[in-house]
Parts: C-alpha cells; structure tokens; sequence
C-alpha cells in the first residue's frame, strides 16, 4: 500500500479496545502448549540417549540433555529438573524462549534419520514446570559462608545466573538494577505470550530461595552509586548491564505521536494489567529484522492491529530472527518486506501517517539503494533496529572492545576486580542462554579469585 507523502493522509487510528476480552485473553494465553505427561513420556522415548551427545555440546550452558530426558522417562522428575537446574539455573526461562531450533534441536541426530529432531525445549520445560509446581525438598545448599561480598550490577539472566553461582559457594551477594522488579529482558523484553502467568518472577522466587542474595531495585549505576564506590566497598563486582541504548533509524525523526522504540512497547506491554488498556495503531509499521521485531509485530497483531508489516533493509537470511520466529511472524498475519531501508517518517499534526522506504539491493556485496521508493501507510512505527550499550557510567576503568566491555574467556575485564557478561560484553550472540553462562562461569572465576 501507498502512503501519500502529505501531512493530510488518512487521519491516524491509535486506540485501545480493539478487541473483546475474550480475545485478549486467548490472544496472549501460551504460544505453544507445555507437554502433557503422556506427550513427554512418548517425546523422551525417542531420544537415543547419545553418548557424547552432540545436543550438549550445542548448549551454551552445557545441560546434559540425554541425562534429563532419561529421568523424564524414568518419572525422576526431580533428578530432570537438577540436571537442567545445576547447569542453568534459568532453564525454565531458556526452555521457553532459547532458539533451540538452531542450537539443541538443530544438533540432534534424529535429524539424520527422520524430519523432526527430539522436542528437547519442550521436555526442559516440562520438567522445570514439574519440579516448580512442586519443588519439595531445595536442590542446592550454599556452602559455608565465606565472608565475602559481591555486587552484581543488573539482575538480568547474567547477573542473577552469577548471583545463583556465587550464593551457592557461600558468598554473600547484592544485586542491583535500574528496574522497578529483577529480570532484565526475561521480564521486560520479551513476547508476553512466551511466558505467561509471571513465570520470569516465580522463577526469580527459586533462584534467591538458595538464600545469600539481596535485590535492590530502582538503583542506576552512575546515577545512585558509581562503579568506584562498588569497587572500594565490594571484593568483587560482577557487570551484567545489557544494552541499555537504542539504535536510532538513521534519518530525521519527527516528535510526532506513533513513532517510538519496539523494546518499551514490548516492556509496557509486559506490565499491563489489562491488554484492553493498551493502544495500538491500526496499521503498523516495524523496522527491524530481529526478534524484537518479531516480538513487536506479533503483538501489535494480538492487540488488534489490522495491518502489521515488518521491513528489513535485506533479505530474508540476513534477519537475525530466526525461520521460525520469521515463519512465526507470518503465521500471525505479519507481513514481512525484504529489501527496503527508512528514508523519511511521514508525519501530521495528529501524528504519524507512514513511513517512506528506499530499495536496497546488492552490488558488489555492499548494499546500495536502487533509487526506487515506496511509501506505507503508519499509524504507528515502531523502531526495532538493535540495541547499544551505554559505556558512560563506567567511567575509564574498563577497557572496551568494539563499543562493548572487553573481557576474558571467564568473563574478567581490565580492572581485576570486575567481571562482566551477558550482553554488555564483547563477543556475544545476545543470547539469554549464553547470558546465562556468562554469569555462571563468572561466578566460577570470581569465586577462584576470591579465595587466591
């Protein structure tokens, strides 16, 4: 569709209540159902249970997979939920939300032999739902205390997996973040449909029941405390910041109501309490190509949008979002337009109206605009082009590496009592799971650090 280029085009159409209740509700139930118990049984029984499993080396926590789905089988869920907790303390988090079809399911050697790798999302999840619903007895004990004190700055995957970590070596650990509750992007970030019934906080509950570990929130690094003052009060500081910056589309943006950042529309939209209240366009428009543009558009969807396009300025194997996320998107009604880059926002004086584009194409492996434009209709846009990490409130003590914390293989940084993981560190592929270990084999170095 053709958008006019004047500040008279169709009014703007930004409202809540676009649907009935009972359309909300069944709009941001679960996305994919959990496995019933017959279902995992028949799901686990088609593992081969490999030695050397190539599905554990494709994990970046290292969960013995074959282990955990044999205890499914074996009706251990307890013993399923301590392989899988032991090694990420946030596995019921990743079993919802890792692309595990591009690393576990992608490894598994049922590929080999047949169309469909074994299900191994599914079964983590049904075994940590299984063992939250009824946890019993803890799994894991903090060792003698050691009389020491770790900061973590930023309660997201990393500094709670490193916060979990240190706790269970007997440290004492106070965790700091920006936010109103702990969480990071499990709480904030992501689809409200891939975890339901505040699963990101019950999960939290678990993992500070090992005791040791002190939550701070509404608390900014270089706002209300400075990376110096952690470094003289604390015997160490662990940094999982995540990437607190959004990338801006490149062009003039007008202050006109309808154009904001994908990542607060999906955070409100995590807050709501009733998804009636929230106001979406009428069509939409999302630049982007990863999973919070899939996140955005998906949603805008079940909130009521009637049209939703994607635009990405490549191809389709360019997207950071995976075929199935892609797949996903389109499913949902998302249209996705490859090969297009923002050249200007329309925009009247209610607001946005669309959004022009340049085609893009390759020459010569660099991508070039064709000189060709068209136009979408927008009531809202919404800007989901990546996200930065913001360096300025670590003053000069850490070293950074391509705009990001520079760091070993264990996660320290230049100053030697710092660590750093997660997405504020240099390397990384954005990963809540890798996030997770992160803090996980920080906590390992620090702990080693500690006791030198």
């Amino acid at each position: 569709m053709t958008a006019p280029d004047t500040a008279t085009a169709a009014p703007t159409d930004i409202r809540s209540g676009r649907l009935h209740a009972e359309q909300y509700q069944r709009n941001f139930c679960d996305a994919h159902a959990p496995l019933s118990l017959a279902q995992a049984r028949i799901e686990a029984d088609r593992c081969y249970y490999c030695f050397d499993a190539p599905c554990q080396t494709a994990c970046p926590t290292g969960i013995d997979i074959a282990s955990f789905i044999q205890r499914i089988a074996d009706d251990n869920i307890r013993g399923s939920a301590h392989a899988i907790l032991s090694a990420n303390p946030l596995g019921g988090m990743c079993a919802r939300v890792c692309p595990t079809e591009v690393l576990c399911e992608q490894a598994c050697v049922r590929n080999s032999n047949e169309d469909k790798p074994v299900e191994i999302g599914l079964l983590q999840r049904y075994a940590t739902d299984a063992y939250f619903a009824k946890p019993g007895a803890p799994l894991f004990t903090r060792a003698k205390a050691s009389g020491r004190t770790v900061v973590v700055v930023g309660a997201g995957p990393a500094g709670l997996a490193c916060a979990h970590g240190l706790a269970r070596l007997g440290h004492a650990v106070v965790v700091l973040d920006a936010n109103a509750k702990p969480g990071g992007l499990n709480e904030y970030g992501l689809a409200t449909y891939k975890t339901v019934d505040n699963f990101a906080q019950r999960e939290i509950e678990w993992l500070l029941s090992i005791g040791g570990i002190e939550i701070r929130t509404d608390t900014t690094l270089g706002k209300n405390v400075t990376l110096d003052q952690l470094i003289a009060k604390y015997d160490a500081v662990f940094l999982g910041l995540g990437l607190s910056g959004v990338n801006d589309i490149g062009i003039a943006e007008p202050a006109a109501p309808g154009l904001r950042n994908a990542v607060e529309f999906i955070a409100e939209l995590r807050q709501v309490d009733d998804y009636a209240t929230l106001p979406v366009g009428r069509r939409v428009v999302v630049i982007g190509g990863g999973m919070t543009a899939v996140d955005a558009a998906v949603q805008s969807r079940k909130l009521g949008a009637e049209q939703v396009t994607i635009v990405y300025r490549r191809g389709p194997g360019g997207m950071s979002a995976s075929a199935y996320e892609q797949d996903w998107a389109q499913k949902n009604g998302v249209t996705i337009r490859h090969w297009a880059a923002p050249c200007e926002v329309l925009a009247g004086v209610q607001g946005v109206t669309g959004i022009r584009f340049a085609v893009t194409a390759l020459n010569d492996g660099k991508l070039v605009e064709t000189g060709e434009t068209f136009a979408l209709e927008a009531d809202t846009v919404l800007k989901a082009i990546g996200q930065s990490f913001v360096a300025q409130p670590l003053g000069a003590k850490i070293e950074l590496q391509s705009g990001r914390i520079a760091t070993d293989a264990s996660g320290a940084t230049s100053h030697p009592k710092v660590w750093a993981g997660g997405d504020c560190r240099v390397g990384g592929r954005d990963l809540t799971v890798e996030a997770v270990e992160h803090g996980k084999v920080a906590a390992l170095a620090i702990d080693a650090a500690l006791q030198a």
